[in-house]
């Protein structure tokens, strides 16, 4: 008997007569098997599963999709030849399953297919082991994600108002989120606010709140968003389109710490933490008059900056997994895997909408992929298989193989830039240039 000191565990569920004839030569290779109902599934757990796939399930097919969802392994189906022939069967397997067998069982064939299902097991299972737990909101490996998340440890605990600049689409309200759950406010509320999505003659009202009486259509007392984030933190969004009058509010209300409802004339004390983000040049804004500098200084305490989705390409392959498996959920298909076509397009695109658009590019794919694989032109992205025609100049040519060479092992190794250089064999300082020259960093 092959003796092995970490056997791999095949759980075979609902196993029928033919299924137990296999299991002593697949314990004679090496597999630990155990059995089970479907309804047992969730306390088991295995390296690969095997399903005996019938009518009933095809019928119900939201267990059999739970279970491999929840599983995070690989499943290959068993079928007789009646149920292959099944309406929708074969859409069925494809969609949910690694791989699929007919009774009666080809014993050598399946030892194959549950050795490489075992291997794409591993592979998923590397990968959930570096990657960040779904709960984290600032995912990413690279350089400035991690100085990042470093900073906001330093931040959170203090009182102090914070800037957040970055590009739309960079996570600045995902910052804010963060520092207020390391906060010593994370028990309290955390009010957003929008103050480009709100209508001018509506935001003093919805900032301060509003009594009774106070003007046409104000019915009842309206307890505004900054006494609702009373003992908690404020985030103002988009502080840059702030109207200059209600920055002039903003600005006592910062200084006093107390608010005036719009109509009352009571003064009422409120205690909250501002976190306000910008995607304007503030600076700009306040030589421009459209900006008070005052108020800038106020929020300005400290300050955060979100990098850009193209100065990270080593975090769009993780972040594009993290929204397949995400927006999977959403769409009641099993999670993608990205095509190296797809991969070498997202590496290569300057994505002006940053996390959002990978993630909605993602979301589209997901709905779009026909086979196993979501390819680039699922995402909307041009192929890069297409474009190997399209040579142009030798120096156009040479700085197209230099990107892509930079975005590939970033992706690979973009935790550890000396190990990245290492293995495009350039020195540290050359692979510092390089990413300089095409702005990945």
């Amino acid at each position: 008997m092959l003796a092995m000191s970490n056997p791999r565990r095949l759980l075979v569920v609902d196993p029928c007569e033919d299924c137990h004839e296999i299991f002593p030569g697949l314990r004679t290779i090496g597999w630990a098997v155990d059995s089970c109902t479907l309804a047992a599934v969730v306390d088991r757990s295995c390296d690969v599963g095997l399903f005996r796939l019938q009518p009933a399930h095809l019928e119900r097919p939201e267990a059999v999709k739970d279970m491999i969802s929840r599983s995070g392994t690989e499943w290959i189906a068993v079928l007789t030849p009646d149920v292959l022939k099944m309406k929708n069967v074969g859409d069925f397997v494809c969609e949910w399953f690694f791989d699929f067998h007919t009774l009666p069982f080809d014993v050598s064939r399946v030892q194959v297919t549950l050795g490489r299902a075992f291997g794409m097991a591993c592979l998923r299972g590397q990968t959930a082991a570096w990657a960040p737990r779904e709960e984290d909101e600032l995912l990413g490996g690279s350089r400035s994600m991690r100085e990042l998340r470093k900073i906001l440890g330093k931040f959170a605990p203090t009182q102090s108002p914070i800037l957040i600049r970055g590009e739309s689409g960079t996570g600045k309200e995902l910052v804010a989120r963060t520092l207020h759950r390391q906060s010593r406010r994370n028990g309290k509320p955390f009010v957003a606010i929008n103050c480009a999505s709100i209508p001018e003659h509506l935001i003093q009202s919805e900032l301060f709140g509003h009594e009774k009486g106070a003007f046409t259509g104000a019915h009842q007392r309206k307890i505004g968003r900054i006494e609702a984030a009373d003992g908690g933190t404020l985030f103002l969004d988009e502080i840059g389109d702030l109207p200059l009058e209600l920055q002039a509010n903003l600005l006592r209300f910062l200084q006093e710490k107390h608010i005036e409802r719009v109509g009352g004339n009571q003064p009422i004390p409120v205690d909250v933490r501002v976190l306000a983000a910008t995607h304007v040049d503030l600076e700009a804004a306040i030589v421009n008059g459209r900006f008070r500098e005052d108020l800038y200084y106020r929020l300005n305490v400290l300050q955060v900056v979100t990098a850009p989705l193209r100065e990270r390409p080593g975090d769009v392959a993780m972040l594009a997994s993290h929204f397949a498996r995400y927006y999977s959920l959403e769409t009641g298909r099993r999670p993608r895997t990205f095509s190296d076509d797809a991969l070498m397009s997202m590496g290569n695109h300057g994505w002006p909408g940053n996390v959002r658009e990978l993630a909605n590019r993602v979301r589209r794919g997901l709905v779009l992929a026909e086979g196993r694989q979501i390819e680039a032109h699922d995402l909307g992205l041009e192929s890069q298989v297409s474009q190997t025609g399209a040579i142009g100049t030798l120096e156009e040519y040479k700085d197209r193989a230099e990107r892509q060479a930079l975005c590939e092992v970033l992706n690979r190794h973009g935790d550890n830039l000396s190990l990245a250089a290492r293995v495009l064999g350039v020195s540290r300082p050359t692979f510092y240039r390089l990413l300089h020259k095409h702005r990945i960093r």
